[in-house]
């Protein structure tokens, strides 16, 4: 089949990327900023474009099987690029994609699109309540995409818990940086609440079956997330204990925290934005029974697994990323006032 990937250039983008090549599609790539993997340029079509331009978007869609949509404005973006990237990128995808007769469309959402919730595990009728641009963006997207549904076209909608592994940085590349630097960390509270991730791998499978199953049983919306998964505590001192400098997670009480968290986001000194702060302390996991009976959704990596499968990664390519910084999962968030309090750790 031929594969449209918006977000090709990304982190998740390029994962499936490689994925979907090692299973013999042809793949072509859109996203505002260049590709630049050396391994994969040669071997897929990649466009440099904006999923809010109907021209660069048709000029791709042309003999497209399937698109898979992960290109999106993360939460550090502005209010007005996360939205007009979010929703109305969404819209002029599918717009195209209806036109073009293209047989599915995947959408990447996100567990943001749920807030914070009162009740676990969440599932995917559960309230939607997003917190900050981004997550009310995401439902917005959602809606597009089942108006869409109701127009005939298959649109899955995956909705990943975060996920990490190989080519993630963003704001995990603050936590393995003080890990490989021998450094204690601080925890939101007291770091015995439940938050399940992701390994990209597993979401990667997730995708393709959401992909390549009967329509008629995917045309469906689905949580993906491990299976596995201890509390934060145990799960992010497994990396520590890798890291073997003798260092522990170290909790702190969540509300003088958050407060001070909020004021530094104000003054822009901090990487840290609201939905990382306000949910790092409470429990945050989704049932995926539904992905697994319907997609056969069996994920090989626990959280401890994918942490420390994503801490390999970074050791073993840290020269390649050491002076960049930026606010996407490609590239390590600068720790702004935070690099000052990892003294004390």
């Amino acid at each position: 089949m031929k594969f449209l990937i918006t977000g090709g250039s990304g982190f998740l983008g390029i994962n499936l990327v490689r994925y979907l090549y090692s299973k013999g599609h042809d793949i072509v790539s859109l996203d505002l900023v260049e590709f630049d993997y050396p391994d994969m340029k040669d071997k897929i079509k990649h466009c440099k474009g904006d999923i809010r331009n109907e021209k660069d978007v048709e000029k791709v869609m042309q003999n497209v099987d399937v698109v898979i949509h992960t290109a999106a404005a993360l939460p550090l973006y502005s209010k007005e690029d996360i939205f007009t990237t979010d929703v109305i990128g969404t819209r002029t995808l599918l717009q195209s994609a209806k036109k073009n007769n293209v047989k599915r469309f995947i959408q990447i959402s996100s567990t943001a699109v749920y807030g914070i919730p009162d009740h676990h595990p969440l599932y995917e009728n559960d309230k939607l309540d997003g917190v900050g641009h981004y997550g009310k963006a995401k439902i917005l997207a959602e809606e597009e995409c089942i108006e869409y549904r109701k127009k005939g076209m298959c649109v899955p909608i995956i909705r990943p818990k975060s996920f990490i592994g190989p080519e993630r940085l963003g704001v995990f590349a603050l936590f393995y940086d003080w890990a490989k630097d021998g450094c204690g960390f601080p925890m939101i509270g007291s770091g015995n609440n439940r938050y399940q991730l992701l390994d990209v791998e597993d979401l990667c499978e997730a995708i393709y079956s959401a992909a390549t199953l009967d329509a008629g049983l995917v045309n469906d919306t689905f949580n993906i997330g491990a299976k596995e998964y201890t509390t934060m505590k145990e799960d992010y001192q497994a990396v520590l204990d890798y890291a073997g400098k003798g260092k522990k997670i170290i909790g702190l009480p969540a509300t003088p925290i958050i407060w001070t968290l909020k004021f530094l986001e104000f003054l822009k000194l901090s990487p840290l934005y609201k939905w990382v702060y306000e949910t790092a302390s409470k429990d945050s996991f989704v049932s995926i029974e539904k992905a697994e009976k319907i997609l056969n959704y069996k994920p090989k990596f626990s959280n401890k697994d994918a942490l420390l499968r994503n801490y390999k990664w970074y050791l073993e390519h840290l020269n390649d990323f050491k002076d960049l910084s930026g606010v996407s999962h490609r590239v390590p968030w600068k720790q702004g006032i935070l690099k000052f309090a990892k003294l004390f750790f």
